[in-house]
Formats: structure tokens, C-alpha cells, sequence
């Protein structure tokens, strides 16, 4: 199987906080990794890096064999061919939600109007948001709004799809359609890499898990290993305060 994102001993600092030590990570095409830890274990970090966001101190970034963290590496071309979607869904207000989902098609890669809303209605008939095509974000519900965000992301198949928390905004009776479209993506054959807080979620979609704790990757592996088998104390501390907060 073709690897599409690979992390070769990866380190961020900020100041004099190390919030990334020395990560590595391989993402094979179409597949889903799953990072899970406490708050400030480094999952959002470890994302925007993957993404250009934040320029990483050490080690090397690879998207489809291409050193994409290499000096001099134009990081608006590479973010074409990543999504992104962050916890709060960052739709354009001024928008319309088909507006929102054709911009980066139009804009970024050139497609003409006609063909990008018919590719985007596609997108919003499919996962139940064709009514809302002309509407704005603001008389849409939270899990509306992160939908529609995530569909924007996917708008230009980006060859990887990063979804960092994309329900922890969101009231947990909305939460469910959220993780619904992206089993759905993972049903398509997206390779994805989700960091989130949602355990149960985490067992059903991932091909394997991955453990962060202060910065440094603990565990990785299939979901029934990490989550139910865990090796390291850090590990299992995590889980039973997850399990108490009723999240496992």
C-alpha cells in the first residue's frame, strides 16, 4: 500500500516548551489514523505542522515522497493538496454555504463556476444539505456548520483530509452527524488523520491509533490493541480518566 504522509523524527518547540519530540509516523493511502490524548499532548500541534501552519524545528515532513518541510518548499502548494478542518467550522459568514464549498475549487484550482456548483450540490445532496445550499452560515446548526466544513474541505479531493476536533464545538446530540460523514469519507477510501476526543469513534473508523502524551508519541496501533490492550502507564492513566468521564 502507497504511503501518503510520513513523519521522520519530528520536533516543535515553542519557546522553551518542547511540544512535539521527535514524532514518527507513517499514513498509508486510504487509511485513517487516529491520534488521541489529553489537552495539550500536541495532537493540534502535530497537525498544523503536517499542514505548514507551524514550521517545524527538526526532522522532515514527506507527502507522497515529496519532502514537503524542506527550505524553500511553497506551502500554499501543498495545502492544495491537504484539508484541513479545525474545532470551530471558520465558514465565511458573508457566504452562502454553496458560495463557501465552491470557493477554494473556483479560486485556488481554477474551476470554472458552473462545474464547481455542480460538483458541490453533488456534495450536499449526497450527505443531506442540498436544501441548504443557498443559506448562510449563521441559520445553520453547529453540526450543519461543521459539515459543511468538512464538505468544503473535501471540495478539492485533497489527496489527505486532517480533522482536528472537529465535535468538541459541538452539543453531543449533534456530535453523531458529524462522525457519521466521516465514516462515511473513510468508506470512500479517504486517508484522513483525526485527532480527536471521541473513543468510541476512534475504535469504529481507525485503522490504527496513536497515543500522544506531552509531545511524544507513547503507543500506535490497531485501535484494539491501543485501546484495549494499552503498554505504557501513560497509556492507561489516560484511558480510565476517559472511562470515568464516560467517553470509552
Amino acid at each position: 500500500m502507497n504511503e501518503v504522509l510520513r513523519l521522520q523524527r519530528v520536533r516543535k518547540s515553542f519557546g522553551e516548551e518542547l511540544v512535539l519530540a521527535d514524532i514518527d509516523l507513517s499514513v498509508p493511502e486510504h487509511s485513517v489514523t487516529v491520534l488521541i490524548g489529553a489537552s495539550g499532548s500536541g495532537k493540534s500541534t502535530l497537525l498544523r505542522c503536517i499542514n505548514l501552519l507551524e514550521q517545524i524545528d527538526d526532522g522532515q515532513v514527506w507527502l507522497d515522497g515529496h519532502d514537503i518541510s524542506a527550505v524553500g518548499v511553497d506551502a500554499d502548494v501543498v495545502r492544495r493538496r491537504i484539508g484541513t478542518v479545525f474545532q470551530q467550522f471558520n465558514l465565511f459568514p458573508h457566504l452562502s454555504v454553496i458560495d463557501n464549498i465552491t470557493l477554494a475549487p473556483r479560486v485556488v484550482h481554477g474551476v470554472d463556476d458552473h462545474p464547481a456548483r455542480v460538483a458541490a450540490m453533488a456534495l450536499l445532496d449526497r450527505f443531506g444539505l442540498a436544501q441548504k445550499a443557498d443559506g448562510f452560515p449563521d441559520r445553520l446548526s453547529g453540526g450543519q456548520q461543521q459539515r459543511v466544513a468538512i464538505l468544503r474541505a473535501i471540495s478539492t479531493n485533497p489527496r489527505l483530509l486532517l480533522l482536528d476536533e472537529v465535535t468538541s464545538a459541538l452539543d453531543p446530540v449533534l456530535v453523531a452527524e458529524v462522525l457519521s460523514l466521516v465514516a462515511e469519507l473513510r468508506a470512500d477510501g479517504m486517508t484522513m488523520v483525526i485527532a480527536t476526543h471521541e473513543m468510541g469513534f476512534a475504535r469504529r473508523v481507525a485503522d490504527q491509533v496513536g497515543f500522544l502524551h506531552h509531545g511524544v508519541l507513547r503507543e500506535i496501533g490497531a485501535p484494539e490493541r491501543v485501546l484495549d490492550s494499552p503498554e505504557t502507564r501513560e497509556l492507561k492513566d489516560f484511558l480510565t480518566s476517559v472511562r470515568e468521564a464516560g467517553r470509552l
